[in-house]
Parts: structure tokens; C-alpha cells; sequence
């Protein structure tokens, strides 16, 4: 049951880097986006109006910090040396930052940004009034592939969250709470976590608990991005669930479309439009295969079937440390990368590796259909991540 990611993970993304920096002929990489800064070296903060700013040398990493994460990062043992400022506005994270630089003798940088994101009120200088930039995204790009150690934290997220899936069907009546179901199961399977993995698991939270489901029910789920009505449960209801587990920073997404009572003929042939839309998007995955190439599997189909009205995105997106990251199996996939990279193919095909949300749906007036399950890219097909029942039966909750 791996729970955090291995020493030699950060090891071979620092090489990763610093052998692009080499390429480059710049004197260091520079991350400002706080997912890259977790990605290479572990230490997770939360991006606010205070910039955290990371260095890597051919042989050193050091990083500039408000004065409230000094403790935190210190005792990070891939960061060399911590540089910090007061607060902001209060102190000068940039011109910390260049110090650090100076001290680095390093005169030109490849940055993720010229500059802190401008978040929460900050308004700060650019690093290149300070020393030579040029942009890159090379830790974005490294991020698409996942290594068989990430895949497994991934893994074990989507087993938890399909503890919390399940506590979520079981504990769902007519007269409960949309709000109170959930954070019962949410709790439910956050015990049954935390009790299992026990000192191995690292909380990567402040008051969520590691594992968590919800949903939302009748006329809201005709959004895709619906909210939790303040409603009861209704019989008849139609319910679009969310279920996932944070391990390590790694997260997974497992959907449902579930009905409370029988469902109508209607309801019935919507789910399994729907179903039949997400099986043809897996059948269609694996290496070599062109992102576009499923997201028009999937509209072919919606389009015998007379539904593409009811469409409203495309069929999924890589997931890992974040919740969305690119690619994106969508059409305009391959259109995209080519007019990025300045190539005729771009950079559009499945790679193993990869791990997609597969999450097809329909959305009418009145209720929306979606599933959603994980799925990694092998050498050689596909690996299902999210095992929660699919079918009709497994998603209606019977009323007694």
C-alpha cells in the first residue's frame, strides 16, 4: 500500500531538470507555480499573496519563502538552502529571491513565469528586472507521464475513494441530507483510512478528511458543475456522485449517476446512452492513441444516437497531482499542440503512463448523466484505476 512518493522519484526529476537547464546553457531553473515546486522537491504550500520561489543548480536547490514556512521547509532534505522574507507586502520576496540568485551565481534562469503569479493582491517585479529569463514548462510537460510509483499512489487513492463511494450509496435514504450523507461517509471512510495506512499515511490536509464523496441531486445535476441543493432526498431523486482520496498529493476521480427509486424509462435509456458513451471512450484508449481520436469516438456515437445537444464537455483529462491536467481528450487536442509546438502531428497521442478521467455526459433540462473512472495507459492497453459498479442496477438505490 504505497503512501507517499519515494526518495528516488525526486532524485530522477532533479536530474530530469537540471539536464534541461544544461540544454538550455542557463544557469538555473526557477519555479514560481507551487505544484512544480512540490513536484520536484516535496515540500507543498498552499499559493497565496506570499511567493515561494525555487532555484536548482547543477548541484544545488534553494528556495526563497515567507518567514511562516521556514520551519516547514527546512526540514525538507532535497532544499539546500532557505532564503526568506517577512510577508508580503511587508517584505521584498522578489529582490530575496534575486539575492538568492546572487548568491547561487546565477546570472540567467529558465522560469516557469517572469515573475510570482499574481494572486490574493500581489504586485510585484518581474525576475528579469533582476537577471536574464527565458520561460520554459518543463515540469508541466514531465508531469503528463506519471512513473509506475505515482500510478500507484493514484492506485491507492481510488481504492479509498471507493470506500467512500460505497459508505456514500449505503447511507443514502429519502429524508437525508445531501450535505450530512456525505460528510458521513467522507468521515466513515477518512477513519477507515487513517486506521488502516496508520503512521504511514501524511496528512496532506488542514481539517478535509484524506478520503471524500459526495453528490448532487435532481435539477442541479443538470449542471455539470452542480452544487449541493438544500434539499432533502427525494424518492425518484437523481443523484451524480464524486468520490476521491488524497495520497500524498495524488488524487483520483470516481463518478456515478445513481437514482433513488426506480428510474423512469427516460432516466433509464439516458443512463445508458451514457454508459455506452464512456465504454466506447475506454475501448478506444491506449498508447499511440490520438486524443482527438476518442473525443470523436465518443461525438460519432452522440450523434447516431441524436444527443449531441445534450453534450456539454469533452470526454476527460489527465489527473495526478492536480485535479484537471492537461491532455485533454478533446477534439481540438491535436489542433492545440500543433499550433503550440509549431509542429503538423503537435504532441496529441496517449503515452503510457497517462492517467484519464473518462467522464462522457449528457445533460437534459432536467437531470444530468455522467460516470467517471481513472484509467492508466500501459505499455500495451489499459489499466482501470476506479472500480465501482457501472451498470443500471448497481446505481439504483432501492426504496423500502
Amino acid at each position: 500500500m504505497p503512501t507517499r512518493v519515494p526518495d528516488s522519484e525526486f532524485r530522477a526529476r532533479l536530474a530530469a531538470v537540471r539536464e534541461r537547464i544544461a540544454d538550455e546553457g542557463a544557469d538555473a531553473g526557477v519555479w514560481f507555480g507551487a505544484t512544480s515546486i512540490e513536484y520536484l522537491t516535496g515540500f507543498g504550500h498552499i499559493q497565496t499573496e506570499r511567493p515561494v520561489v525555487l532555484a536548482v543548480t547543477d548541484d544545488r536547490v534553494a528556495v526563497t519563502v515567507p518567514r511562516l514556512e521556514v520551519e516547514r521547509v527546512e526540514t525538507n532534505p532535497r532544499i539546500d538552502a532557505v532564503h526568506h522574507y517577512f510577508d508580503y507586502p511587508g517584505g521584498d520576496p522578489i529582490e530575496t529571491a534575486a539575492g538568492m540568485l546572487a548568491e547561487l551565481d546565477v546570472e540567467s534562469v529558465a522560469a516557469d513565469a517572469d515573475g510570482a503569479p499574481g494572486v490574493m493582491g500581489y504586485e510585484g517585479p518581474n525576475l528579469s528586472k533582476f537577471v536574464d529569463v527565458e520561460t520554459q514548462s518543463w515540469v508541466d510537460r514531465m508531469r503528463w507521464a506519471k512513473s509506475d510509483a505515482e500510478v500507484e499512489l493514484v492506485r491507492e487513492s481510488a481504492r479509498w475513494g471507493n470506500l467512500a463511494h460505497r459508505y456514500l450509496a449505503d447511507y443514502t435514504e429519502v429524508g437525508e441530507h445531501p450535505a450530512t450523507v456525505s460528510q458521513r461517509a467522507s468521515l466513515e471512510a477518512s477513519r477507515a483510512m487513517l486506521d488502516t495506512l496508520g503512521d504511514e499515511y501524511v496528512p496532506r490536509t488542514r481539517g478535509d478528511g484524506p478520503a471524500m464523496a459526495g453528490f448532487i441531486t435532481g435539477e442541479q445535476t443538470a449542471l455539470p458543475h452542480g452544487h449541493t441543493a438544500n434539499r432533502r432526498l427525494q424518492e425518484g431523486d437523481v443523484l451524480v456522485t464524486g468520490a476521491s482520496a488524497n495520497v500524498d498529493g495524488y488524487r483520483s476521480e470516481l463518478e456515478r449517476t445513481m437514482f433513488l427509486g426506480e428510474p423512469t424509462d427516460e432516466q433509464a435509456h439516458y443512463f445508458e446512452v451514457m454508459l455506452e458513451a464512456q465504454t466506447i471512450a475506454i475501448d478506444a484508449l491506449g498508447p499511440g492513441v490520438e486524443l482527438s481520436y476518442v473525443d470523436r469516438q465518443v461525438w460519432d456515437y452522440f450523434e447516431e444516437q441524436g444527443v449531441t445537444d445534450l453534450a456539454q464537455h469533452h470526454v476527460g483529462h489527465n489527473i495526478g497531482l492536480g485535479a484537471h491536467e492537461p491532455p485533454y481528450i478533446d477534439r481540438g487536442w491535436t489542433t492545440h499542440c500543433a499550433e503550440r509546438d509549431g509542429r503538423e502531428d503537435g504532441d496529441a497521442e496517449m503515452e503510457p503512463g497517462h492517467i484519464y478521467t473518462i467522464e462522457p455526459g449528457i445533460y437534459t433540462d432536467e437531470y444530468g448523466y455522467r460516470h467517471s473512472d481513472t484509467i492508466a495507459v500501459t505499455e500495451d492497453g489499459v489499466d482501470w484505476l476506479t472500480y465501482f459498479p457501472r451498470d443500471l442496477e448497481s446505481n439504483t438505490i432501492r426504496v423500502e
